[in-house]
């Protein structure tokens, strides 16, 4: 007698997630409960060394009310809600993700907001939405956080998406200065646990953008250089 094939179930938190997400990152950001935990506006306090308001600042200032935003990545904390708060009704906020644990965080702060939309979606291949054009694009801390061939797709993806007077802004780690002792406590968390954060430190976010000579690339470090805001706009 045949018998029949024995059927797997897939956790939903993990069906359709890349390798290095299940493989690097199970623990920050696919894990519900520990995502549970994670995703308090003290943890993104401490992880930034207490620089969380400024970095926020350098993305909240470059929006106004009735903008058309689309942001690559949930972040932990309040700055979704913030972000959205500033929009207003009369704008629109799209926030994509690849991972279901954090599409359900994303929805649970921006609930009540109807010009918010979640996308569960591949920043890398996320089409946009019918008859809008972004005003600003922000990618904040998810570049150190996946291979450098996924780094070139995003950063593409992004630009390839901004109209003529949009800004793209990526908020993300930067080269420390050699006299920073942050520099030496990044190293060994980047060694354990962020194995994809040091091209960051080699080579600037420009590098990852195959036409990065048809935009202009504005740079502003802080905290020593261990973090980075690059505003891209594309050339008159």
């Amino acid at each position: 007698m045949e018998q029949s094939p024995t059927l797997t179930t897939v956790d939903p938190y993990y069906d359709g997630l890349p390798e290095y997400m299940t493989e690097v990152y199970d623990w920050a950001y696919v894990d519900p409960k520990k995502v549970r935990w994670l995703d308090r506006n003290l943890v993104v306090r401490v992880l930034l060394f207490f620089n969380d308001q400024r970095l926020m600042r350098a993305y909240l200032n470059e929006i106004k009310e009735g903008m058309h935003v689309w942001q690559v990545a949930h972040v932990y904390g309040d700055l979704v809600k913030r972000v959205a708060e500033k929009i207003g009704p009369r704008g629109a906020f799209h926030l994509t993700d690849v991972t279901p644990i954090q599409i359900e965080h994303a929805e649970r702060k921006l609930a009540g907001k109807p010009w918010c939309k979640v996308i569960r979606c591949d920043a890398a291949s996320f089409a946009g939405e019918k008859n809008i054009d972004y005003d600003v694009i922000c990618n904040f801390f998810l570049l150190h956080e996946v291979p450098d061939d996924k780094k070139h797709q995003i950063v593409n993806q992004m630009l390839e998406k901004l109209p003529k007077k949009g800004k793209a802004i990526f908020v993300d780690y930067s080269n420390p200065a050699k006299w920073h002792p942050v520099r030496y406590i990044l190293k060994v968390v980047n060694h354990l646990l962020e194995p994809f954060a040091n091209s960051l430190w080699k080579n600037e976010i420009s590098h990852y953008a195959t036409k990065a000579d048809q935009f202009v690339w504005e740079k502003k470090t802080f905290f020593g250089g261990v973090y980075q805001c690059v505003i891209a706009r594309h050339k008159d």
